[in-house]
């Protein structure tokens, strides 16, 4: 294409020589970095942007939109790289924002058990600076994901059957709208009555109707006591049954999560847990004061056993239990250690607990005839899994692997669920938008996003697929 003065290259261009006059030495264009930030994890969709901008503050981030509102370049905010449905791939001739350097802690109140943090900041490193306090930050998606992340995906993890997901522990948020306009959302009160929840606008919307740059977190008290320990079992049923059952009678477990046969041989393999066998597995966790925690203990064991558990394998130091999170956060390395040659990509749906065991039996029929490897892990305790599928790196293999994704989706839409319990939509999960939503809420959500982007600037072409806008 040529360069107008309206083409995209030249408006890119204009805005990166503004950019070099205001913020030099946080604008880069080496190949290297553009690469670094052309994609994230587990999807092989890639861009490289105009140039990366390593933001610094909320004033930077102000800044570079108002520029790229002013002559319509689309911006996507980057933070650790590590999202899984394409959703910081830049779009042709944008601009990629970095806000990894945004590291500080605001405010701090212990008293209230909250605190403001900058977006760039990672959860493991939040707990490491308020380790002292006896506080700490429980949402734990496992990769070294940033705050403002975390926050756009709505992200969960392993330990959101006991504490939630973002959405429950983001008490207000610092947004830079489309136009380079700074807005504040709730605040640090548990609740308010006021207003519309812009907060809640915000948490999950993936950057495209504003970037989030300061987050207001919960915090909770570090638990008096921590147990952590694995049972294993003959069968996937047995396993599912064990955990459902946990939830449905009440029993308040931090974390329960399960590997298949397959995930567990890989994880014996990749994370050296020697002494488990390549069996259906439940990871638990068990936290509160002494007395709590061995009843918690107590009643898990008992459920376990009615359902054929193989018995417990008790993690009794600090040490033993972190190995064993290691190992389950490592479940998608292990997978792709069966075969470094392969295609992997990572499925995510989720569906109401009753319906669980249906959805993995349904699943392992899907995987038996599709003929192609798969290893199963997952956040049982709230009715999400995963399931790592292989197949060869071809077209053909990807079409195959593509098909069973769409299966899986299929089964949990049909069984009340959704496309994703933690993933989030990006590129790799639009088409499933409408089947779980309707058009009419789509519709609304696209009505959305052109009033608070109608330029479409912010990561445009993610999240909503293309259609028709709401208009009254």
């Amino acid at each position: 294409m040529s360069e107008t003065p309206l083409s995209p290259a030249f408006r890119a261009k204009t805005v990166l020589s503004h950019l070099r006059e205001t913020m030099s030495a946080q604008v880069s264009t080496v190949e290297s970095v553009r690469v670094e930030h052309s994609h994230g994890e587990a999807l092989d969709a890639a861009c490289l942007p105009v140039a990366v901008v390593f933001a610094e503050s909320t004033a930077d981030v102000s800044t570079v939109l108002r520029l790229c509102h002013e002559h319509r370049v689309p911006v996507v905010a980057f933070g650790a790289g590590t999202s899984v449905e394409g959703h910081v791939t830049p779009p042709e001739h944008g601009i990629s924002l970095d806000l990894s350097r945004m590291k500080e802690i605001v405010q701090f109140n212990a008293e209230d058990l909250d605190c403001r943090v900058q977006a760039g900041l990672t959860r493991q490193e939040l707990n490491l600076r308020i380790r002292d306090s006896g506080l700490f930050f429980p949402v734990d998606p496992g990769g070294e994901a940033t705050l403002g992340g975390m926050c756009a995906t709505r992200a969960s993890g392993t330990a959101a059957v006991k504490y939630g997901t973002m959405k429950e522990n983001v008490l207000g948020l610092t947004v830079v709208l489309a136009t380079g306009e700074v807005i504040r959302t709730g605040g640090r009160v548990r609740k308010s009555s006021t207003g519309y929840d812009l907060t809640s606008l915000f948490v999950g919307s993936e950057g495209t109707l504003g970037i989030i740059t300061e987050i207001q977190l919960r915090l909770y008290g570090l638990p008096e006591a921590i147990a952590a320990a694995v049972c294993q079992f003959e069968t996937v049923d047995d396993a599912v049954r064990t955990a459902v059952e946990l939830i449905q009678y009440g029993i308040p477990v931090a974390r329960v999560e399960l590997a298949d046969e397959v995930q567990m041989a890989a994880c014996i393999a990749y994370s050296h847990l020697d002494e488990l066998r390549p069996l259906p597995t439940l990871f638990f966790e068990f936290s509160g004061g002494p007395a709590a925690v061995r009843e918690q203990v107590e009643a898990t064991e008992g459920i376990a056993r009615e359902n054929r558990g193989l018995g417990f394998t008790w993690a009794d130091t600090p040490e033993e239990r972190s190995r064993l999170w290691k190992a389950r956060h490592n479940a998608y390395w292990a997978a792709r250690a069966i075969d470094h040659t392969a295609l992997v990509i990572s499925t995510d749906c989720i569906v109401p607990i009753s319906r669980l065991a249906e959805l993995i039996d349904g699943v392992r029929q899907d995987v038996a005839v599709s003929g192609l490897r798969a290893a199963m892990v997952g956040h049982v305790g709230d009715g999400n899994f995963h399931t790592l599928i292989l197949t060869d790196p071809t077209p053909e293999g990807r079409r195959r692997l593509l098909d069973l994704d769409r299966q899986i989706v299929g089964r949990a839409l049909a069984l009340g669920g959704s496309c994703s319990g933690e993933h989030g939509v990006g590129i790799g999960k639009q088409e499933f938008l409408e089947a779980e939503h309707g058009a009419g809420a789509l519709s609304v959500m696209r009505a959305l996003k052109q009033t608070m982007d109608p330029h479409d600037i912010l990561n445009p072409r993610k999240l909503l697929p293309p259609g028709e806008v709401y208009r009254g």
